[in-house]
């Protein structure tokens, strides 16, 4: 258990371990307890179920712990828990333990409500539920099963007979226990022996007379015929490598602590040997190519997103419309336009150049030519200072009425509205008031 590991499991709480209130280490192979009683003192959940984990220890100053999940280890006996004050449920399914009598240290637990022990042999005790009930009377619950109070009645009436029968099997277990711990110490023993029986010479090959088959003698002499010599010892190495893990995982063996720590270190062998060999497999890639010798710009989509290029000549423009990721913060997307051609860098990891269109293709140099004609051009044109009328983007109050270039309605009723008396069509209605 690390700083480190317990930083990068808190990152509910900012990465800030000693006011955790909550820590989950489930399946990282830890072996050991250590250090969690000093660096986080508040916690009231710990999650440390599917480890490797033989003592309980290294616990018991966490006085606010409530629950504590300890479930598929490899825990032989409880213990160190009794500083543990607040402790309400405690999980042990499927760990090792067959000392039935260790329940008794958590006596001083006096809040402990729950108890999980299956799955452990010390379950399949005669008289085990009964023992268990009898000894810690605070318990309510036993293995997700309710204690009801007859039960705890019953219980303490057969109590003196269950007694005796749990340290019959208990000591039967022990016994059985300790062969179990010598045959693995003796397979261990007699593995490395034999590793460093076939252990072979510094190259890989036996030399019985190192004068007369010296390495350096070999390689003169038969120098054609090293690489194929190397090749089938590769191949005779790999196929000696595979019958060996078959071997292993076909060999029969028992559930024991020393098995599950034997899994593991196989495990983590062939975890290393892959990334050996991918390492040496692993090739560097080159560098990619955007822009050839000659000035041209190559279309690059290594995020291969989804993009469409339109080239509006009417308004002498090139649109660019790319799909990125949804809810990606802009400032994760590098545009750099040129005149040849566009780059976008998405996450900073992927690139995007895009050649421009459709368009005839000039050299870089000539498009340069142009791009500065075209810039002294708007500079000579910026730098006159007569203003035309015409041109103002803001809308001109005295020209509002005269939009559409009418005369006065004033002065064209004057002028054409007004009949004349001499008008064939004209008719005098004395109702109709004079016009002024």
């Amino acid at each position: 258990v690390t700083e480190d590991l317990i930083r990068r499991n808190a990152e509910h709480n900012d990465c800030v371990i000693f006011s955790l209130e909550e820590l989950s280490l489930h399946q990282q192979e830890i072996e050991r307890l250590e250090h969690i009683d000093k660096w986080c003192r508040d916690l009231k959940i710990l999650y440390l179920q599917n480890n490797l984990i033989g003592k309980i220890e290294n616990v018991s100053k966490l006085k606010k712990l409530e629950y504590l999940n300890l479930a598929l280890n490899n825990i032989e006996r409880i213990e160190n828990l009794e500083g543990c004050e607040w402790l309400t449920k405690l999980d042990l399914t499927v760990n090792f333990i067959g000392e039935l009598s260790s329940i008794k240290t958590l006596k001083h637990n006096i809040h402990l409500k729950e108890l999980f022990l299956m799955g452990n042999p010390c379950a399949d005790f005669d008289g085990y539920r009964q023992f268990v009930v009898v000894t810690l009377q605070q318990l309510k619950w036993l293995d997700g099963k309710e204690i009801e109070r007859s039960e705890r009645i019953q219980a303490l009436q057969d109590y003196p007979a269950v007694e005796q029968q749990i340290r019959e099997q208990e000591k039967a277990y022990c016994l059985r226990r300790a062969k179990e711990k010598e045959e693995a110490l003796r397979e261990l023993e007699e593995e490395d022996e034999d590793k460093k029986k076939s252990c072979p010479g510094f190259d890989g090959r036996w030399y019985t007379d190192t004068q007369a088959a010296c390495p350096s003698s070999i390689e003169n002499k038969d120098h054609l015929q090293v690489p194929e010599t190397q090749e089938e010892e590769h191949i005779t190495k790999k196929s000696d490598e595979s019958e060996d893990e078959m071997a292993f995982w076909n060999k029969p063996s028992l559930f024991t602590p020393e098995s599950r720590l034997e899994t593991l270190r196989h495990m983590e062998k062939q975890r290393k040997a892959q990334e050996k060999s991918s390492g040496n497999k692993k090739k560097v890639k080159p560098p990619r190519t955007l822009v050839t010798e000659d000035g041209k710009v190559l279309n690059v989509n290594e995020a291969k997103l989804d993009f469409s290029l339109k080239d509006d000549e009417k308004h002498n423009q090139i649109i660019l419309d790319l799909a990125v990721y949804r809810y990606m913060d802009t400032s994760l997307i590098e545009v750099d336009v040129q005149p040849t051609y566009v780059r976008v860098m998405v996450k900073g990891k992927v690139g995007e150049m895009i050649t421009g269109g459709q368009r005839t293709p000039t050299s870089v140099k000539s498009s340069l030519d142009s791009g500065r004609e075209q810039a002294s051009h708007r500079k000579k044109q910026i730098e006159r200072l007569e203003v035309d009328p015409s041109k103002h983007s803001c809308p001109d109050v005295t020209t509002i009425v005269q939009e559409k270039k009418h005369k006065p309605k004033r002065i064209d009723s004057q002028a054409q509205v007004v009949p004349s008396m001499e008008d064939p069509d004209f008719d005098d209605n004395p109702e109709v008031p004079p016009l002024i």
